[in-house]
């Protein structure tokens, strides 16, 4: 028997709307964990109206009873975290009993952002299109082994020296390369001591919380952060994030082993998105881009950026499928499509005068592709909160049941609208989730 948990995650660039997806199953599941990333990912749940913005909490925390693990893969600002605390416990969200840090979790310190930015700012370098929060140099420093961890945080003696030591060798490195001012380490040590106590009543070993939640018959989704295509690994190197977003990352980044994944949901959006720099086969470059845009509100939620817009790409989409292993599809802002008469989609690429469905692993091949399209027709009719598929127009109907063919995953969710409420499940689907809601109450 499978173990009641599922990974759900990026399948483009991010930003395809995971936060109203993991908001909408959540109320299945004991625990949700995120694995990846820091306070660079954002989520926008609504829920009757109001607005919620995570950027590092996972959004279990919306439900009641539902506890929220940040796992030892994901950079944590302490900052940035109590400030995220604050605005949830503001808003009546019962965050102190419900969330949950690992001991085992990276911190980021004020270096962490002092040489992203000067990094991304200097000439002659190339530009990755960061949120320049230190994200980067926080997972640099861990894979040279030379990281501070949330346990170690809570050791005012190890604290002490840690920051001592690495303002020392970080002020050096930032004037030498970049002439930055140097940063107080006294300062810091006060700042950061002061908020290692407000953190600590979160702190616990989350890969053994989770862990017992399985073997006690509960169930555990898994949050991913950004998208498979800025997977550190898999993604368009070097403009990629600096973690692994794909769903291998759930294992390594909350302890939970690859044998207690059930499943894998991809999140994709009925068109694409992406922020920041770096290839884009299907970019839209006429005002067909500025439509999606508005209809979409495509803005990045932590930053604010215009998205950047395209057509669905098909062979990305089933690229990224096999990375995760994905069985189920959820689509994201149909209603997006409504108004257009006729919608573009990318079956395959053109690259230099060959045809092929798959992506290439350098920037310059993936640079050199000319999509190649076939134009499926729109339906010029409303799809907004439409919660039943056989409700939705025929070709509505058919522009998902073509998504389905071709990327070789099921779709089991359609999102028609931001409202938690605004969303379709279909047959198969809902199954698959009585299956672990049953699991949550009898746990």
């Amino acid at each position: 028997m499978r173990a009641k948990t599922a990974v759900v995650l990026g399948a483009q660039w991010g930003d395809e709307g995971k936060g109203k997806i993991v908001d909408v199953l959540s109320g299945q599941f004991d625990a949700v964990a995120r694995y990846a990333g820091g306070h660079n990912a954002g989520h926008t749940v609504i829920i009757h109206g109001q607005k919620f913005v995570l950027q590092l909490i996972p959004c279990g925390v919306l439900r009641p009873g539902c506890k929220g693990v940040i796992g030892n893969g994901v950079v944590l600002d302490p900052i940035a975290f109590l400030k995220e605390v604050a605005k949830l416990r503001d808003l009546g969200v019962d965050v102190d009993s419900q969330l949950f840090v690992s001991n085992r979790a990276q911190v980021i310190l004020p270096y962490h952002r002092m040489i992203e930015l000067a990094a991304e700012s200097a000439p002659g370098r190339k530009k990755i299109g960061t949120t320049s929060r230190g994200i980067g140099p926080a997972y640099e420093d861990k894979m040279a082994r030379s990281g501070l961890r949330i346990v170690d945080l809570l050791n005012p003696k190890i604290l002490q020296a840690h920051i001592e030591s690495a303002c020392q060798e970080k002020n050096a490195i930032a004037k030498a390369l970049f002439g930055s001012e140097p940063i107080d380490s006294a300062k810091m040590l006060d700042e950061y001591a002061a908020a290692a106590e407000q953190v600590r009543p979160f702190v616990t070993d989350t890969g053994n919380l989770l862990n017992k939640v399985i073997a006690e018959g509960g169930s555990v989704m898994f949050e991913g952060a950004q998208g498979t295509m800025l997977d550190i690994d898999h993604g368009t190197y070097p403009f990629v994030t600096s973690s692994s977003a794909t769903a291998g990352g759930a294992s390594t980044g909350t302890g939970v082993g690859p044998t207690n994944i059930g499943t894998v949901i991809g999140v994709t959006k009925a068109y694409v998105t992406r922020v920041g720099e770096g290839p884009f086969p299907t970019e839209i470059h006429d005002s067909s881009a500025e439509t999606l845009r508005a209809r979409g509100n495509e803005y990045g939620a932590v930053t604010g950026r215009p998205r950047r817009c395209g057509w669905l790409d098909i062979p990305l989409l089933r690229y990224s499928n096999q990375v995760n292993g994905t069985e189920w599809l959820v689509v994201t802002k149909m209603d997006v499509l409504d108004e257009l008469a006729e919608i573009p989609v990318c079956i395959g690429y053109d690259i230099d005068g060959t045809f092929t469905d798959l992506i290439p692993a350098d920037v310059q091949g993936i640079e050199s592709i000319v999509p190649r399209y076939t134009t499926l027709p729109g339906w010029q009719q409303s799809t907004e909160g439409i919660r039943d598929f056989d409700h939705l127009p025929v070709a509505a109907q058919e522009y998902l049941r073509f998504q389905e063919r071709e990327s070789g995953a099921k779709i089991g969710m359609v999102s028609t609208g931001p409202d938690r409420e605004q969303t379709m499940i279909l047959p198969g689907f809902a199954d698959v989730l009585d299956s672990w809601k049953d699991s949550s109450q009898d746990s």
